[in-house]
């Protein structure tokens, strides 16, 4: 609906859903049409993140599950949970999605994470080296912090207000300054951590790892 109602031409619903149905496109298509705008020698960080169709109300319809959702910041019954990285280029500000995946866990068995750390292996052998890996909440595990460590990149991100850090201590016990302070992630090591509050008086703990640190 939203295409028919922004495109500079007459067009229909119905027409951009039938033309939807009569193809199939793949994630190699997408990186194909994109790879010849990829600049690698840019400086540029890949961001990963997530779109949901929220069905709060619809809960026994097909491919519905509970997922998390970026916006609400919670896990919500949703539907077609679509896996995005997208490459940003640095210095000219300008965002190219070059990966996605479908996240429907009853068709392959796969999580969000292993998506995730597919599309960055194939980033990665795709030769692209992002100066940062930037990720919201849902993508924070350890496994993931440590696997784009083991790529040799940095990453950015938010954790959990309860995350254990310094030896048994919660993130929001501990006083920390929006100019970044050094913590210790259990399981992990040493990060830097920066707190941000919102006019709203959310609180934000934003994350980044550098290598040497």
């Amino acid at each position: 609906m939203a295409l028919s109602e922004v495109s500079p031409s007459p067009l229909s619903h119905d027409t951009v859903s039938r033309w939807l149905k009569s193809r199939c496109f793949r994630p190699k298509d997408l990186w194909r049409l994109v790879q010849p705008s990829i600049d690698k020698k840019s400086p540029c960080v890949l961001i990963a993140d997530d779109t949901l169709i929220a069905k709060t109300r619809s809960k026994k319809i097909e491919m519905v599950h509970y997922q998390y959702s970026g916006n609400e910041h919670d896990v919500i019954a949703g539907i077609i949970g679509l896996v995005n990285l997208l490459w940003h280029n640095l210095t000219t500000v300008e965002s190219i999605p070059i990966d996605y995946r479908i996240y429907d866990k009853d068709s392959d068995g796969k999580t969000k994470n292993t998506h995730f750390s597919e599309m960055l292996a194939l980033a990665k052998k795709r030769g692209i080296i992002p100066e940062a890996v930037v990720m919201d909440t849902w993508y924070s595990s350890l496994d993931n912090l440590k696997l784009i460590r083991s790529h040799g990149w940095v990453w950015v991100t938010t954790l959990r207000k309860n995350r254990i850090v310094n030896h048994n201590k919660q993130l929001n016990k501990l006083d920390i300054s929006e100019e970044g302070t050094p913590i210790h992630l259990r399981g992990y090591g040493w990060v830097t951590v920066f707190k941000f509050t919102a006019k709203n008086g959310r609180i934000d703990y934003i994350h980044e790892f550098r290598i040497g640190i």
